[in-house]
Order: C-alpha cells, then sequence, then structure tokens
C-alpha cells in the first residue's frame, strides 16, 4: 500500500468534511449548490485513497488528467455493505 498517497488523500478528505461541516452550520444560506462541489471535493480525496492505494510514488507524482479522473471515480472494487 501507498501509505503516503492514501494518507494525503484521507488527510484532504478529512479537512474538506470538517471545512464543509463548518460552513453548513454557520452559514444560513448553504444550500445545494455549496454541497454539490464540496461533497464531490470529498469523494474525489476518498476515492482516490482507494483507487490509487497501491500506485508506487514513481507513477502518483507526475500525475494526468487521465489518473486524475479514474483514481476519483466511485470504486468498482468496494464491496458496500448495503450490497452483501
Amino acid at each position: 500500500m501507498n501509505k503516503r498517497l492514501v494518507t494525503f488523500h484521507l488527510s484532504e478528505a478529512q479537512e474538506q468534511l470538517r471545512d464543509m461541516l463548518e460552513e453548513m452550520s454557520k452559514d444560513p444560506e448553504y444550500d445545494y449548490g455549496e454541497y454539490f462541489v464540496h461533497i464531490q471535493h470529498l469523494y474525489h480525496h476518498v476515492n482516490t485513497a482507494w483507487n490509487a492505494r497501491d500506485v508506487p510514488d514513481s507513477e502518483a507524482e507526475p500525475g494526468s488528467d487521465e489518473l486524475f479522473k479514474r483514481w476519483g471515480r466511485f470504486p468498482r472494487d468496494l464491496l458496500l455493505l448495503v450490497d452483501t
């Protein structure tokens, strides 16, 4: 597992979630527009933490638009509890 990459993206997700919750509780105008953007950002980091978990640093560092999109997609190989 590429712990450096995984912990980076999970830390980013944690920060995004914390910021999102704070903004939701403080901003009475917070609505679907902000929520949509924030939840996309959150999912991107969580999905990347999963999808790129075994990528060596040599392949992760340069990064490409294609990898950014592929890693940010919802995982197809993750069995969810509701699917069992």
